[in-house]
């Protein structure tokens, strides 16, 4: 990479308003020809919008944009928009397969699709349909897509987080290789310690405005977030260690369900932080899916000591269960309501019974919440869409902790969320446990489990392989346990 060539991509004081809000406040980003360049900020800090006027699906109020002749611009979302039941080739050269006569020669289709894979270092059957891949293959199918209509400038917006680590690793050699062909790269993550290990350079956003541009060798991921947030963050206090004794809130034991988990022991004392660590695949989604009713659920159960069967949703929310899923827009949130009705939409049947008049009680239970959970929003009435995505992570928090319950079960609670954010939801999980909750945390991220956790359980295919206390679990024990080594 020649630090000195012309920028590919420059985008010079862009503003953005929707509406009152001003998403953009005179942006900047340079891209130079060949380079890994991460794009970071907290949400809300402008990326998204920023990144939509740059690939032509949003026109800016005011600035310019800039871009070398020739140099097509693909886009690469974390929602895949392949179609599952074509195949990979048809996926990659879709409106573009290579035609005899008027006629689609299959053949030379494939042949080229394959081609445009061998790029990315992937050999796979490209006749087989896309809805067998695992999710970092259909990433490189996407990436390949974009590639096969010379796009020369590829942003990738947040294309790891549901990837499991070598996954993630193997899309970063595919990222890597085509910067040797000199394609550049706008790469988003939430992650600060990917864009160490990927980019070349580093712009950060906040409020709308670029606060920093440069190289990443130099650059610590305390200057970023100091950046990002425009302050150092305070270290979320360690949880204090749970005193065993008391009877437990959840206790479970020989607990299965078809196909995804069997003779799983569980148990979760009140005020104690129990992660869940495994790989993609090992059971933890099913294992509270099953635990909420969602799926049929063997073995023995027990809340606060006494039997229970949840055959649905409703049951689990009846016996003081709670679940925050880890798809917040499609199993979380109604987008479409305010921020009120999402908070108040799990605990609606207990504040109906209220004897002050129900809208000015609900308004002031739904001010208080906004306030004590720091959600940044333009009034309680705004879509929930309108919210950034860790705004609409506290929401969700917040919606099922109005339930009062007294097991509270979170899977990947802050996927996809800004280290401001992160710090936020982590208070609040630190609070809730001193009012006796149990609390259920499953976690891609080991060192989320270990700095929240009391006891870390570890999954492997279905099955507990450990548990771990405080004292006992670090990052590599995890992972290898994780990984099947006993």
């Amino acid at each position: 990479m020649q630090q000195a060539a012309a920028p590919v991509l420059r985008a010079e004081r862009v503003h953005k308003r929707f509406g009152g809000v001003h998403a953009l406040r005179g942006a900047d980003l340079v891209v130079l020809p060949g380079e890994i360049h991460a794009l970071v900020g907290e949400n809300g800090s402008g990326k998204s919008t920023l990144l939509k006027i740059v690939g032509g699906q949003l026109q800016p109020d005011a600035g310019a944009l800039h871009v070398t002749e020739g140099s097509g611009i693909a886009t690469v979302s974390q929602e895949t928009t392949l179609v599952p039941d074509l195949s990979i080739a048809e996926n990659i050269l879709l409106g573009h397969q290579v035609r005899r006569r008027g006629v689609i020669d299959w053949r030379a289709t494939r042949a080229l699709a394959a081609s445009h894979l061998r790029r990315l270092g992937l050999e796979l059957d490209v006749s087989q349909p896309v809805r067998r891949l695992r999710p970092d293959q259909a990433q490189m199918v996407e990436i390949a897509r974009a590639l096969s209509a010379d796009a020369r400038i590829l942003i990738l917006d947040e294309p790891t987080s549901s990837l499991t680590d070598d996954e993630v690793e193997s899309l970063f050699a595919s990222v890597r290789r085509v910067r040797s062909e000199g394609v550049a790269t706008i790469f988003v993550s939430h992650r600060l310690n990917e864009v160490f290990a990927l980019c070349d350079r580093v712009t950060t956003l906040r409020d709308g405005r670029t606060v920093g541009s440069g190289p990443v060798s130099g650059t610590t991921q305390d200057d970023l977030v100091e950046l990002m947030v425009g302050r150092l963050l305070d270290t979320p206090p360690a949880a204090a260690p749970h005193v065993p004794g008391a009877q437990p809130v959840l206790r479970a034991r020989d607990l299965s369900s078809a196909g995804a988990f069997e003779g799983v022991d569980l148990d979760v004392g009140p005020g104690e932080i129990v992660g869940l660590a495994g790989l993609v695949g090992a059971g933890r989604t099913e294992l509270l899916e099953s635990l909420f009713g969602l799926h049929r659920l063997g073995g023995r159960l027990e809340l606060a000591g006494s039997p229970v069967v949840n055959r649905s949703p409703a049951d689990a929310i009846r016996n003081g269960i709670a679940l925050v899923p880890a798809d917040r827009k499609r199993h979380g949130l109604v987008l479409g309501r305010s921020v009120r009705d999402n908070l108040l939409m799990a605990a609606q049947s207990r504040i109906r019974r209220l004897r002050v008049p129900r809208a000015a009680r609900e308004l002031a239970v739904v001010r208080a919440v906004i306030e004590r959970l720091r959600i940044r929003t333009h009034s309680p009435s705004s879509p929930v869409m309108t919210l950034s995505g860790g705004n609409q992570q506290k929401v969700l928090l917040a919606k099922w902790l109005q339930t009062n319950p007294r097991l509270l079960m979170l899977d990947e609670p802050t996927r996809g969320v800004d280290v401001g954010a992160k710090g936020e939801i982590y208070r609040l999980l630190l609070e809730a446990r001193t009012h006796g909750i149990g609390i259920l945390v499953s976690s891609s991220e080991a060192p989320e489990l270990l700095m929240l956790c009391d006891r870390i359980v570890v999954m492997f295919r279905g099955r507990v392989c450990a548990s771990l206390s405080r004292a006992e679990a670090n990052e590599a024990e995890i992972a290898r346990l994780a990984g099947g080594h006993a």
